[in-house]
Formats: C-alpha cells, structure tokens, sequence
C-alpha cells in the first residue's frame, strides 16, 4: 500500500494518562490495519487560556509560551510512549500535530482534513456528575464527527471495584 493510499488515525490527547492509553490503543490498531497515525494536541484558544503553561524543569517552575510548552510536551509524551513500546512500530512513525482552538471544533476540523479513518480518544471513565464536567468534550467529538470515534475507556486504579 503507498503511502499516499495509507489510512491514517487520529489519536487526540491532552498528556495524561487517559491519552496514553489512547495512543496505545492507536499504534497497535494501526499495526494490524497497516495504517498510519497522527498523535493531536489541540492548544486551547489562547483567548480562554492565557498564553502561557506552568512548566517544571530541573525542580523549577517557571512560565513559556504555550505554543513552546505544548510542543515540549508532545515531543517529551511521545518519546516516553515510543521507548516504552518499541514492539509498535507504528509509533515510531507517528506524526504529531499542534493546533490552536477549542479542542472538539479543532479536533473534528483536523480529521476531515487529513482524511482520518478513525478519531480515538481517551476516556477517565467517570460516570454521574463528574462524568457530565470532564466527559462532555469527547461526548460532544462522538456526536459531530462523521467517521467513527473511538473512546478509550480507563479507570483510574482508586476507583476499580473490590473484588475481593
């Protein structure tokens, strides 16, 4: 297959864990279905969110642009992924992408634009009321795109059921 010709996913992350797992999930779908993957990050509009990250570097804190910061972040979330999955291959070739917006619009927009298979999101697995605060930007990307979504679910380990 070309590459031209190749599908691709769009796994949309914001860092944490939830998308780690939603990158994962990514790499090894796109090896069985050798496809191609674009690892997002969606900036939030700089008019909601002032333009700058607390960062920590070398036990301090200090303030960077939030375009710079992002990027540092993307850079230092993947490599960590790709050293810890050196069995994925298709993550060795991912493709990172920033964009500036709201993430939903954003998210969506970048989808369509580079003609995406698949969006894979990750997912706190919060049900109720925490659910409806935290949940709502990937119950909103579920219910407007026109390709499907795939939302990783992960429950934080404090809040697995006792089994015991």
């Amino acid at each position: 297959m070309s590459k031209k010709n190749k599908s691709t996913l769009l796994a949309a992350v914001d860092f944490s864990s939830f998308s780690k797992e939603a990158v994962l999930f990514a790499g090894k779908l796109a090896d069985d279905l050798n496809a191609g993957i674009i690892v997002l990050h969606v900036i939030h509009d700089p008019a909601e969110a002032p333009g700058f990250y607390a960062q920590k570097k070398k036990k301090k804190k200090y303030l960077q642009n939030i375009e710079d910061s992002a990027a540092d972040m993307m850079e230092e979330f993947i490599l960590d992924i790709q050293k810890e999955n050196p069995e994925i291959k298709s993550l060795a070739e991912a493709e990172t992408l920033l964009v500036i917006g709201t993430p939903v619009k954003r998210i969506i927009e970048v989808a369509k634009k580079k003609d995406a298979r698949m969006i894979i999101l990750g997912s706190h697995g919060r049900t109720g009321f925490t659910h409806f605060l935290v949940g709502s930007k990937v119950n909103k990307v579920v219910q407007l795109s026109t390709i499907p979504v795939t939302v990783v679910k992960t429950i934080p380990k404090n809040e697995l059921p006792d089994n015991g």
